[in-house]
Order: structure tokens, then sequence, then C-alpha cells
């Protein structure tokens, strides 16, 4: 294979497994798969939420974030992703931005609650893995929705 063709064929299954990375962060944050979640994280990482919740450093300290300040806060949630857009700055190094909306109840309360926010990262590959190795949230709006209750069917 020459190795124009190898770079491309890298740099697919590289922006494939970025990708996934933001899938990943939803999938583990909404069902509560603490591994799934854990996993997309370098070990020096940090993870920027912003007001209210704050700024949390390392496995330990997004660990934390997770386990003692959002899933205690949140009753359920449903996080989707888009206009993920990626760049790569070297082989190993890429910066993604995608915009998330997240609706959920807090733990208090089934009334509807509804955020938008934009996640921008900066990535790393080591060993041929691709994780976060830093990720800021901004938060454009975080309401709820009087009146609307979400429950399951049924």
């Amino acid at each position: 294979m020459s190795e124009a063709l190898s770079e491309r064929l890298d740099r697919l299954e590289s922006r494939a497994d970025i990708e996934a990375l933001a899938s990943n962060y939803c999938h583990g944050f909404d069902k509560r798969n603490e591994a799934l979640f854990m996993g997309i994280w370098s070990d020096d990482c940090i993870w920027n939420i912003g007001p209210p919740f704050g700024s949390f450093e390392g496995h330990d300290g997004v660990r934390h974030a997770l386990l003692d300040v959002l899933w205690p806060a949140w009753g359920i949630s449903q996080h989707v992703t888009s206009n993920n857009v990626i760049e790569f700055t070297d082989n190993d190094h890429a910066t993604s931005r995608c915009d998330v909306d997240c609706t959920g109840t807090l733990a208090d309360s089934a009334e509807a609650t509804f955020v938008g926010a934009t996640y921008s990262d900066v990535l790393e590959r080591k060993n041929g893995r691709w994780t976060i190795k830093q990720r800021d949230v901004a938060i454009h709006y975080f309401n709820s929705l009087p009146g609307t209750h979400l429950s399951a069917p049924g």
C-alpha cells in the first residue's frame, strides 16, 4: 500500500474513533455505564464543565464529577450530539467541536429539563488509542420546561 493511501486510511479510521468518543460519552453517561464513560478520557484529562458544576482533572476528578456531582443530580438524561467538526494537528493529535442537546429530569423532579451546549475537545492518540485530553463545555442554556413531565411509555 502506498504511503499516501496508508495515511488517508489512518485518517479515516481516526475520524471514526474520535466520533465514537462523543457517542461513548453519551451512552456512558445516560446509561450510567461508568467503565464506558471513563474509557474515553486520557489519564491526565481535564473536564471543564463550567458553571454551575466546575472543572475536574484526571480520572479521579472525572470519576468524582460523574459519581458524586452529576449522576446524583440527574434522574434521567438523554444526550444527542451533532455537527462534529474534527481537525488534525498531526497524526496523533486533533481537536473536535460538537453541539449537544440533553433532555432529562433532575433528581428531585419529573419535570423536563433541556440543556444545549458545545463540547470543544483536545484529543490525543497514545499506543494506537484516541482519548479526550481536555473537554471544555460551553453551556448555552439550561432550562426546565414547566408542565412537561418525562415518563416511560406505557
